[in-house]
């Protein structure tokens, strides 16, 4: 579907701020390109991964590490496909799915995303909160209420731009990645064992906590914030430059996601050398700072390990901000301020686990945490079989789009998240079944499998939606280019232009314009005439008067006149009572880039008496109008 202008670009605040252009040489270059990656990498070891790779490592030893490694193959590749969406097309991941999918779909696209965003931030209010326990000793529920308060850290932050949070989020990074490093030093692995966790191995006992890992790992919203985020630099509009914004940030992501494997394999390998191979069972993220002391011998592995894990949740609270921003502007286009999103989506994370925390204890915690991860997962498929369908269409991408290899790359990675997930809901299912008795019963059958089999409709229907024809599409077509100029802002490519006439003097004015743009960017014409008469009226199409011969006399002889100029021309004839409604129905048919009408200039009983065309045209359809004054 054509990609319909919006009132800001996305991230309005930070879009095109930062000028590489005037950076010289490589290293300054890849210097001025670097940050976006980064600020995504935070999302890949905040304290849900703790939680998942602390399970993986206690409970199954170096078994799978191998899943964090694939894992990570599938973030940067993902990663860079959504970096060069946002490059080239100057539309994040989101804006792209409105532009494409029918209104309903993308509504529920949005739902489990702000789902997947409330997940991820509920294990960073818990790992917060944890660390404040584990640091200052308070109760986990005293933490969690005061996470509420890092939304003025976020604030304070944005007012200094982008490359400020950039190089916080760097060095909370680095922190992170030295405290771990420090960690796997003093457990001393067993290296033979780790190099056998690389060989794939899974079991049904291990599963859950695979798809956990995964989850926590390839995260959904982060492909839609770094389709945003690259686009706080000023790319430029040609095939070069866009060209050397994809290999700069391609080197991005594959330095700032190896760091983030570091950290996870980092945790993973600690909690497989000191709990797995000592037979200590880990329950709780409480339980393994408590015993890292006694087991390494010193209490500098517990204090490190307890502020990695605070500066964990509190750089992975930015990024969900500005996730949480982008996916609510690009598919509902709602834009809140900042502080009024960021207490909604602390709010429904807030709320779960303050109850889970006062029905059940501070034990529940640890379960909440690995179960975010799994919500994560789950989730993950609707972000990313649009991503690689989007990137792999040469209407969209031009010469930018995926080659043969990395589409096949890209759908063996959609083939393994999904078949995981259908594996996963599959055995929870069963298992749920076997053991629902009275109304748990009537619950998991009257609303958990409608629900379960609605999903898998959904994405059956974006996956196979490329080859779908346009009545099962919802309207869809396919998608024209966006180009972004040297200033920042999107340009338009216009491919379809309807004109709508009626036998008047407005005509010449409205077809002044239509043809000027047709011609700037090459796009199709098609004239558009309403029969409004008495026979018209009771024989439509039928109807057969002077009149209308006249009306289809006068169309033909525009459209050969425009047609000989070298335009491409269609005219169609519609018979109703009311010309409005009968624009509004033929456009919704054809979906054009713009429609462009001209005015009659009256207003007042006028109005009254020969109606509002345009207004309710205009108000009826999301299709830009260009109104023209005669």
């Amino acid at each position: 579907m054509p990609q319909k202008a919006t009132p800001q670009p996305s991230l309005p605040e930070f879009h095109s701020s930062v000028d590489p252009s005037r950076a010289l040489g490589f290293f300054r270059r890849l210097f001025a390109f670097s940050g976006p990656a980064y600020l995504v990498s935070v999302g890949y070891m905040d304290p849900g991964n703790w939680a998942t790779d602390l399970e993986g490592g206690a409970r199954f030893g170096y078994q799978l590490l191998w899943v964090l490694l694939l894992s990570n193959a599938m973030a940067v590749l993902l990663q860079t496909l959504s970096a060069r969406l946002g490059i080239v097309t100057g539309r994040d991941l989101a804006q792209a799915c409105r532009d494409t999918y029918p209104r309903p779909v993308t509504v529920v696209l949005w739902i489990l995303c702000e789902v997947a965003i409330a997940a991820c931030d509920l294990a960073e209010v818990l790992g917060a909160a944890i660390a404040l326990k584990l640091l200052f000793g308070l109760p986990v529920l005293t933490g969690v209420l005061l996470t509420a308060a890092d939304t003025l850290l976020l604030l304070w932050l944005t007012r200094y731009g982008v490359r400020i949070v950039e190089a916080l989020v760097l060095v909370l990074v680095f922190t992170i990645g030295l405290c771990f490093g420090i960690e796997v030093w003093m457990a001393s692995p067993h290296w033979g064992a780790l190099a056998a966790g690389l060989v794939p191995k899974l079991t049904d006992e291990s599963l859950y906590v695979a798809i956990g890992i995964l989850g926590a790992t390839v995260m959904p919203h982060n492909l839609y914030l770094h389709s945003a985020l690259v686009q706080t630099r000023r790319i430029g509009a040609s095939v070069l430059e866009k060209k050397e914004a994809c290999k700069f940030n391609l080197i991005d992501s594959a330095i700032a996601l190896n760091a983030a494997l570091f950290v996870n394999g980092g945790i993973l390998i600690m909690a497989a050398a000191v709990f797995f191979e000592r037979g200590a069972k880990v329950t709780q993220i409480e339980q393994a700072h408590l015993m890292l002391a006694p087991l390494l011998g010193t209490s500098v592995a517990s204090t490190l390990f307890a502020f990695a894990l605070l500066l964990s949740g509190q750089s992975s609270t930015l990024t969900g901000t500005l996730a949480g921003q982008i996916v609510m502007e690009g598919f509902v286009s709602i834009r809140l301020r900042p502080w009024l999103r960021r207490l909604i989506t602390r709010l429904v994370a807030i709320i779960p686990a303050v109850v889970a925390i006062v029905l059940t204890g501070e034990s529940a915690t640890y379960p909440l945490l690995i179960l975010s991860q799994v919500v994560l997962s789950l989730q993950l498929p609707f972000a990313v079989l649009p991503l690689i369908q989007f990137t792999s269409d040469r209407a969209r991408m031009g010469e930018f789009t995926n080659k043969l290899w990395v589409r096949i790359l890209a759908w063996a990675a959609a083939a393994i998240i999904v078949a995981l997930n259908l594996r996963l809901a599959t055995q929870q299912f069963g298992e749920w079944a076997a053991e629902a008795t009275g109304w748990r019963q009537t619950l998991l059958y009257g609303f958990g499998f409608p629900f379960a089999i609605g999903f898998l409709l959904l994405l059956m229907w974006i996956a196979l939606h490329p080859v779908l024809p346009a009545w099962a599409k919802g309207g869809a077509k396919p998608t024209t280019l966006v180009k972004t100029a040297r200033d920042g802002f999107a340009t338009m490519t216009y491919s379809s232009i309807l004109v709508p006439l009626d036998h008047s003097d407005q005509d010449q004015a409205a077809l002044a314009h239509a043809v000027s743009m047709a011609r700037l960017h090459q796009a199709k014409l098609t004239l558009l005439h309403i029969e409004e008469g008495a026979t018209s009226f009771v024989y439509g199409s039928q109807a057969s008067t002077s009149e209308v011969e006249e009306g289809e006399q006068y169309l033909t002889e525009i459209a050969s006149r425009l047609r000989d100029s070298g335009l491409a021309v269609h005219i169609e004839v519609r018979h109703a009572s009311d010309p409005a409604q009968a624009i509004i129905g033929y456009a919704r048919e054809l979906t054009p880039d713009l429609i462009v009408m001209a005015g009659h200039g009256h207003k007042g009983l006028k109005d009254i008496a020969f109606g509002t065309t345009i207004s309710a045209v205009r108000h009826a359809l999301p299709t830009p109008v260009l109104i023209v004054q005669a």
